[in-house]
Parts: structure tokens; sequence; C-alpha cells
């Protein structure tokens, strides 16, 4: 294992002239209230490099020479009387094996290191931070406080953001990756059958979500790949729907988008279905179109294809499809049915951090393909997402094995567990 993240490392303090230091954070767990803090989830790009997964850790890697990477590791060493309360830390000898890093410190010594680096050198000296925000109102990361501390102490360093090598570095699924995504889908489709099993008319979206979760909980996965979405009826119309708190009606559609992980990777799954186990004609035809417009894009789906050249197909689609069952009428067009896009990138995030200029397909990259239609005045919602590996000539769904066709979910649904 420790030789994957070794060669990352490696390879990432060698690309895109990447500075001679850089730091990555675990991260800390925010606090949720009084006292108590929301479950700690590790830093991805942390992780990526490292394979550790633990709070209030800092990684170190410096290029020596053109061809010699080192890193440290600094983290809390957990003394007797902390280890009663929350647990030990794991062994050194543990955290070497896992990350292949020798060098591993007490996490109170890393800013005198990191000083004496920057302190010890005759040229201007450079300092890689992953310093991306997703909102420009986010609070300030530690990479962010970190970048103020060394413009401050050592006006003489240069600061360089270093998410773009970051984004690049992950772009590119391995094959240890690849297994670990197939586990997360694996695992969403147990949870899925038993959820179909189980699900019944006149029963809240909690429960159905929590059937799902119940099941992955069954199979050793504590952690879902972001907050499920379980949307009865109209509700299913809107694009985040997160109160999943409703009672879901017979012959009502149930819009799911939720998702495993093994090992933080993650799976992203949308399927609908209806709540008494049976289509009805018209929602079978809406289905079938949403449908249809996957297929599409599944097999345009080659390198060198952008994402909104992909969601130009389902557009381009549904200007026929939509027609033909009368809902371009009236001075409507596609937007009023389908307003989001029909992929993202997938992987240790389940919208896996990326740049515009690398949404141009290559293989061995991993995305959604989840077209949707969204019928307000008949109150029905609908999106089917799999997700997809780019090959050198075609896709391979990796969640081919997860059923969508209408009678398969029907005979799935007629199974029942109560």
């Amino acid at each position: 294992m420790k030789a994957i993240y070794q060669t990352r490392r490696e390879d990432f303090m060698h690309s895109d002239s990447c500075p001679y230091l850089t730091i990555l954070y675990s991260g800390k767990a925010p606090v949720r209230s009084a006292d108590e803090t929301y479950r700690f989830s590790v830093e991805r790009n942390f992780y990526y490099m490292t394979g550790i997964d633990l709070e209030n850790a800092v990684l170190v890697m410096i290029r020596e020479s053109d061809t010699k990477v080192y890193s440290n590791l600094y983290l809390n060493l957990r003394d007797e009387e902390t280890a009663k309360w929350i647990g030990g830390s794991p062994s050194s000898e543990e955290l070497k094996r896992i990350s292949g890093i020798e060098h591993i410190y007490p996490i109170n010594l890393w800013k005198s290191h990191i000083h004496r680096y920057l302190c010890s050198h005759s040229f201007r000296p450079s300092v890689g931070l992953n310093l991306w925000r997703c909102r420009f109102d986010d609070e300030p990361t530690q990479a962010h406080q970190l970048s103020s501390w060394i413009r401050t102490m050592y006006p003489e360093a240069k600061i360089q953001n270093i998410f773009p090598s970051l984004a690049k570095a992950r772009l590119i699924k391995s094959d240890d990756e690849l297994e670990k995504m197939k586990i997360a889908q694996d695992t969403t489709k147990n949870a899925l059958e038993e959820l179909y099993a189980y699900v019944r008319p006149e029963m809240n979206e909690c429960e159905i979500e929590g059937i799902f979760d119940f099941s992955l909980r069954k199979q050793g996965v504590k952690e879902t790949a972001f907050p499920s979405i379980v949307a009865g009826g109209m509700r299913a119309t809107t694009l985040h729907y997160s109160e999943n708190n409703h009672l879901v009606h017979d012959n009502e559609l149930v819009l799911l988008d939720l998702g495993s992980t093994h090992q933080h990777y993650c799976a992203d799954i949308s399927r609908t279905f209806p709540i008494n186990g049976k289509f009805t004609e018209r929602q079978k035809q809406l289905y079938n179109i949403v449908l249809e417009a996957q297929n599409r894009v599944i097999e345009a789906a080659v390198p060198g294809i952008t994402l909104l050249e992909l969601n130009d197909i389902v557009i381009e689609y549904y200007q026929t499809a939509l027609k033909e069952i009368g809902l371009l009428e009236n001075g409507k067009s596609v937007k009023d049915y389908y307003y989001h896009g029909v992929s993202h990138p997938l992987g240790l995030d389940t919208h896996d951090i990326s740049l515009p200029e690398l949404e141009k397909l290559v293989p061995g990259m991993v995305i959604t393909v989840e077209p949707g239609l969204y019928v307000t005045e008949e109150g029905i919602g609908i999106r089917i997402e799999d997700d997809i590996l780019i090959t050198t000539d075609s896709a391979v769904n990796l969640s081919s094995n997860i059923a969508k066709k209408p009678e398969d979910i029907e005979l799935l649904m007629s199974k029942s567990l109560i």
C-alpha cells in the first residue's frame, strides 16, 4: 500500500513546477454545539497523498533535488490518559506501513521545522498550499491562515496555490482507486435492492432514507458519499431537496440521489421508482425518455468530448422527445423541464475537484451521467444517474448492475421483505 502513496507524492512534487515545499492539512471537525463537534471527515487531498485518516495532522512534502522527495507527517500523539477517553493513536509503524512516510513527529514541532526550511536557503523559498475555496464568503481554511502567517513572518517567501496541480493529479483514476469505487457501487446496489423490497405507500421519506442507511451499516459502511436525497411526488422537482420528511402517497414517484463509499471513494447514483411498485403509463413514458437520454450520453462519452457537449446531447434529444409528448407548448422550452448539467467528475469527492480546462474527457476519468426531467405541473420529477469510466474508445458503466429499466425495478419491488 505504501508504494502507492510514495509514488503519488513523488509524481506530484515533480509536476507543474511544484514548489520545493508543499503543505497539506488533514482538517479538523467543526464545532456542532457546546462541546460537541461534527463527525470528522478527512480532507481528501491529504488522504490522497497519505492514505491516513486522522484529524489535525499535517503533511509536509519536500523536494530536495530533481529526483529526491521526502515527506514528514506531524500529528497528535495521544498520551495514556487521553487514550482512556478517545482511544490511542495509531503506532508510528502502522502509519509508516500505510503511507510510506518514514519521518513522523509530534504536531507541535511542525512550525519550527518549517521555520528552519524557510530560513536556510539562499534562494527565495516557495511554499505550496491548497488555497481553493468553493465560495467567496467561505471561512478561511487552515491553509489560508498559514498563508497569512507566512506572508507576515517570512515576506521573502513565495506562496503558490497548488489546487490546479491537485485537480490534475486526481483526474485519472488508478486501478486501486477504481477497485474502491466498484466496491462502493456494490454496497449501493445491495442497499437499493433492500430498499425496493421494503417501501410502501404512505411511508415517510426519512424512513426510506433509513432503510438505505441501515443496509449500508449492515455491510460495514459508516459513511455515505453525501446527504441522501429522498424526494416523493412534487418534491422531486427540487434538485437539492433535503428535508426528507414527508409522506409519499400512492401512485407517486420517489426520486433517490444517494451513494455509498469505500475508503472515502464515492458512488453517486440516482434512481426513480413508483412507491406502490408499478409505474403508470405516463410515468413510464417520461421515465423512458430520461433513460434514452442517458443511453445517448453514455454512448457519446469518449475521449475528447467535453461535459458541456454531453449536456447538449440531452437538450437536443429533449427538443424532439418533449415536443412529441406535448410538453413544449404554450411557450414552454426544454429548460423549463431540465435545468442542470448532465455530468460531473467523481472520485474521493462526490463532485470531484476539477478545473474548466480539465472537463474534456480523457481515459481514466470517472464521471456521472445524470439526465433528469421535472414536470412540476404533473408533480413528477425523474433523474437517472450512473457512474462511468472513460476508456480509450468508449465508456464503461461502473453501475451497470444497479437496476434501472422500469420492468427490472418493478420486479425488485415485487419481492417484498415486509
